[in-house]
């Protein structure tokens, strides 16, 4: 069930950004992440990705969440952090992703009902990076829709060794 989750959420994510999804490769798992390798139409994808090991409130009914990694080497695009939170961001607001002290706020969309965040620039995104690299832990926050506050905490725990695969397989 976690593979069919992993496949949909970045499907999803793929498609918030005009690709479309491949059935991905498992190039490995390491700790609490995976990373995966997609190719579809000469286009080559690689992503390390994770889900939350605690998200609160419980009671809130959502679809899977999921925080990844990707690189697109045909876009020149490398380490590319995006959040899937399950649900739809209410309007205006941010996701913000915390690791070891520092914040990060991530933009939201709302093209599907699945949500998704994405960091503004690269060099934010290498900031994420080095931070994940360097922590044991994780937390995004955001807004739904309904007005509902969320956070899902990771775990980093094989962050480094899912990177360090997806760059060797997508540099």
């Amino acid at each position: 069930m976690r593979s069919t989750a992993c496949v949909i959420a970045f499907s999803v994510s793929l498609a918030l950004v005009g690709t479309a999804a491949a059935k991905p490769e498992l190039l490995g798992e390491f700790g609490d992440w995976k990373a995966f390798k997609s190719a579809d139409g000469g286009t080559t994808v690689c992503y390390a990705l994770s889900t939350p090991k605690e998200s609160l409130p419980k009671n809130v009914k959502r679809d899977p969440i999921f925080f990844i990694i990707s690189n697109f080497p045909a876009r020149q695009v490398k380490g590319e952090p995006s959040v899937v939170a399950g649900y739809p961001f209410k309007d205006g607001t941010k996701a913000t992703v915390s690791v070891g002290g520092s914040d990060f706020a991530f933009a939201t969309v709302n093209q599907n009902t699945d949500g998704g965040a994405w960091l503004p620039d690269s060099a934010t995104e290498q900031k994420l990076i080095a931070a994940m690299r360097g922590g044991s832990k994780m937390t995004v926050k955001g807004t739904s829709r309904r007005g509902t506050n969320t956070t899902d905490s990771y775990s980093l725990s094989g962050i480094s060794g899912a990177l360090d695969r997806i760059n060797q397989e997508c540099p």
